[in-house]
């Protein structure tokens, strides 16, 4: 199946695309690396690093999740122990729930 070539988003994720990209640039010039540095720790093209830190939402998560990590951009939780917790806070959850969400096919009779 061919890739969609652009997507609708709401302007929410768009802002917050576009926040994450200028939290992991100014972190970037903050420690004084180039994006050919950065780019080659994260493991990934200066193309993509560009694409990352101008907020575009066609960019992999794990590429963009990486990156602000090297870079120290708080990811969820400023404390990498809190993340931690909620980690296992969520594992928990999902446990406890079913392993996939159904419509009930049972038609509830509400003629009294």
């Amino acid at each position: 199946m061919a890739k969609p070539v652009s997507r609708a988003i709401s302007r929410y994720t768009s802002d917050a695309l576009a926040l994450m990209g200028m939290m992991i640039r100014v972190a970037r010039i903050e420690r004084k690396m180039t994006i050919a540095e950065l780019a080659m720790r994260a493991n990934i093209s200066q193309a993509l690093l560009k694409r990352i830190e101008e907020g575009d939402a066609g960019c992999s998560i794990g590429a963009a999740f990486e990156v602000a990590a090297i870079v120290g951009v708080p990811l969820m939780a400023d404390d990498p122990k809190a993340l931690a917790v909620k980690l296992a806070h969520y594992r928990e959850k999902l446990s406890l729930l079913p392993k996939a969400a159904r419509k009930s096919t049972r038609m509830v009779n509400d003629d009294f």
